[in-house]
């Protein structure tokens, strides 16, 4: 599998060799989902804490009679349905905490780097050579590379000047490749990646996914391109994939 490289100015330099078990890994939207889930969860503090009829002070006293006033028996003015009361069922600090297996984790990160990949929304340049810590140097690179949107750099290690050149911009945010996860890669519509990062993803996770590519039954390149030519909408779908793959055999 090919993947085109760009400079900074967004000139293309040429194509890169990439692993088809990491940039071509089927599209798994039960499993995103349940690991996004898991992240969302763990994100929780789970401090929210409110005082119940027992917990709030005063009340000691009986506020009227139980009877002859006519009106309603009650027995404290802390109660849940007084004002300045308890609150019935109110939430109690807990865990929020889901353990979501590593395999899990990182096939789900593979799947939404694919998934980038194939909508033509994963972007290699050849490095992040900014020369200065100047917030237009960001700009000019996503203005260079036509970035309409949010967007994540990904570098290999930390890169302090692309960083502080970044932090002022809301929409993008920087990552070193091996902090790398499915949340951050279904937050950003694009994904902007190093040389060095591919091949560093390649290094980390080469291997996690076993399965057999979206492109593996296909031996044409002409079926390739038709299959990306049906629409980055559908390809996103694995059982829409499946049947545009089955559709364009069958016409061959």
């Amino acid at each position: 599998m090919k993947l085109q490289v760009t400079d900074i100015k967004g000139i293309s330099t040429g194509n890169i060799d990439v692993r088809e078990d990491v940039f071509s890994v089927p599209a798994k939207t039960a499993l995103v989902h349940q690991v996004v889930v898991g992240y969302l969860s763990n994100k929780r503090q789970g401090t929210a804490k409110t005082k119940t009829r027992s917990e709030v002070s005063g009340g000691g006293a009986k506020p009227r009679p139980q009877k002859g006033s006519g009106r309603s028996r009650q027995g404290s003015i802390r109660s849940p349905i007084w004002v300045g009361g308890g609150r019935a069922f109110g939430p109690s600090p807990r865990s929020f905490r889901k353990n979501t297996p590593k395999k899990m984790r990182r096939l789900a990160m593979l799947s939404v780097l694919s998934d980038k990949a194939r909508q033509g929304n994963l972007l290699l340049v050849d490095n992040f050579d900014i020369q200065n810590s100047k917030t237009k140097s960001v700009v000019n690179l996503l203005g260079a590379l036509s970035v309409n949107g949010s967007s994540l750099l990904v570098t290999d290690g930390v890169n302090s000047d692309l960083v502080r050149s970044a932090q002022n911009i809301d929409s993008v945010k920087t990552l070193p490749v091996q902090l790398l996860n499915a949340l951050d890669l279904m937050n950003k519509k694009w994904i902007v990646m190093s040389v060095d990062a591919v091949r560093k993803v390649e290094e980390i996770w080469g291997g996690v996914y076993k399965g057999e590519n979206i492109f593996s039954n296909i031996e044409s390149t002409d079926v390739v391109s038709d299959l990306e030519a049906v629409g980055s909408d559908s390809v996103s779908e694995m059982d829409e994939i499946r049947s545009a793959v089955e559709e364009i055999i069958s016409n061959e």
